[in-house]
């Protein structure tokens, strides 16, 4: 009875054995299903894309995108692309969009960018002019003028002409030497202004000298000022404005010692002779 018993307790654990491992290998070696979502086929930027670029095939690429997820403005076809201009910065990867693009009759370079009624201006600089090369597209900057009018040294002006004007390019050029006839590299700046703008640029560059003054690109403040001569600059106060403190406010100016009254000298007594008779002493004045 008994070997019947563990006969039948044996049989049950080998077959419930069994099952359990045909059970496993089911599972395991059954292909999982996986929930494919919906896409839609993006063009996005094979690489960096600079300002007034014109989009080339090998500058794109398409990528799958969740259905219905792309932003409004996103190409599907690498061809509708072909050959339209940069006006926005692009980074790679990032998804070409319509606002980001110039229209296909603008063309590509630098017009497209510039907005209506605004004019694009470049003058040369040096390494100093330009801030030591900081000076990028994008960036906003001051421009002072450094002239004299009326080519008198001593009415040489130095004065902020321009506000937070916007940088549209920068780089280099080759230009013919003067002296040498040797191309040499030289560093241009291109600035977005209006016609006003680009009259008193223009003036100052070719009449006197100018600097350009990097602003922080949070300040959008317009400074006003007097301009300063070489008599201000060395403490003349004849040709300066006001004396400012370190705080921004007028320095007063310290006050002078007063100054003593003077006063009359004392009236010169007459001469005298002293004379002595005996035991007597007697002044008389000479007259």
């Amino acid at each position: 009875m008994r070997n019947r018993i563990f006969a039948v307790l044996v049989i049950a654990i080998l077959a419930g054995g069994g099952l359990a491992y045909a059970t496993y290998n089911f599972v395991n070696n059954k292909p999982a299903r996986q929930a494919s979502a919906p896409t839609q086929p993006v063009v996005v930027a094979a690489a960096d894309l600079q300002l007034g670029a014109e989009l080339k095939k090998e500058d794109l690429v398409v990528i799958q995108f969740p259905q219905g997820k792309a932003p409004e403005g996103a190409f599907a076809n690498p061809s509708d692309l072909v050959g339209r201009g940069v006006i926005v910065p692009i980074v790679k990867n990032e998804l070409i969009l319509g606002t980001k693009l110039a229209s296909k009759e603008a063309g590509s370079g630098l017009p497209p960018v510039i907005p209506e009624g605004m004019r694009a201006v470049s003058v040369r600089v040096n390494e100093v002019v330009g801030v030591a090369g900081y000076v990028l597209p994008g960036n906003r900057v001051d421009v002072i003028a450094t002239a004299s009018p009326t080519n008198q040294p001593t009415d040489t002006t130095s004065k902020v002409v321009l506000s937070n004007v916007q940088v549209l390019t920068s780089g280099s050029r080759i230009e013919p030497d003067k002296d040498k006839g040797k191309p040499v590299p030289v560093t241009v700046v291109t600035l977005l202004v209006n016609p006003d703008q680009a009259e008193r640029l223009a003036l100052a560059s070719t009449e006197g000298k100018i600097q350009l003054a990097l602003r922080n690109p949070m300040d959008q403040g317009s400074p006003v000022t007097t301009g300063i001569k070489q008599a201000g600059l060395l403490g003349s106060t004849s040709n300066a404005g006001p004396r400012m403190s370190v705080a921004g406010r007028p320095a007063s100016r310290p006050k002078a010692a007063p100054v003593a009254e003077m006063q009359p000298p004392p009236p010169m007594s007459a001469p005298t002779v002293e004379m002595i008779r005996g035991d007597k002493r007697a002044t008389e004045i000479i007259k």
